[in-house]
């Protein structure tokens, strides 16, 4: 069974791989594969709205970058107007 998260989700998805990305002053998607210790692919599905950011991803992500999961949570959670 294929997933395909709705265009809010994507967006949202997309913002928490850039607030990674900035967070960690990482250059790009591969970099950030590495440091959560996921395969590349992984992150572009997520980023492509064919996963979605699951509990173990956001506890990587928490470890390796040091924001809180509250914060996190909150970008993949913004609800536009």
């Amino acid at each position: 069974m294929k997933t395909k998260l709705n265009a809010e989700q994507v967006r949202n998805n997309n913002a928490f791989l850039d607030l990674l990305l900035a967070t960690m002053t990482l250059k790009n998607d591969a970099g950030l594969s590495r440091v959560l210790e996921v395969a590349p692919p992984v992150i572009s599905k997520i980023r492509h709205g064919r996963l979605p950011v699951g509990a173990s991803m956001l506890i990587s992500a928490h470890e390796e970058s040091g924001l809180s999961i509250k914060e996190m949570k909150a970008v993949l959670t913004t609800q536009t107007a």
